[in-house]
């Protein structure tokens, strides 16, 4: 069964993001939108949160925005607190170690 279909999806919207992210971290906001099958404006409030939990920070360049993940910090629930982000990544984003042009822990 699809994810559409059900209604549900096995990953949160931020979890998405933060994987579309760390697959190409100068993606722009449509990029980042169609990756994740959600609105633009979803992706602008999904990042003013991983931005304010310390999950990355942008930097412009000219007109382009790049993003910096930081790994060090750990899952937010209670139960998987003890859990970095990098491990989310690892396993969902690059379940084969490669992670060419990608950000790096």
């Amino acid at each position: 069964m699809d994810e559409q279909a059900s209604g549900r999806s096995f990953l949160t919207n931020h979890a998405r993001v933060l994987l579309a992210i760390a697959r190409d971290t100068a993606a722009r906001l449509r990029d980042l939108a169609a990756a994740c099958r959600i609105t633009e404006r979803t992706v602008q409030g999904v990042m003013v949160d991983l931005e304010e939990g310390g999950y990355l920070s942008r930097e412009r360049h000219g007109r382009r925005t790049r993003y910096a993940l930081h790994l060090g910090g750990t899952l937010r629930h209670p139960a998987k607190a003890h859990l970095p982000v990098s491990g989310l990544l690892e396993l969902i984003a690059f379940p084969d170690g490669e992670r060419e042009g990608a950000v790096h822990p």
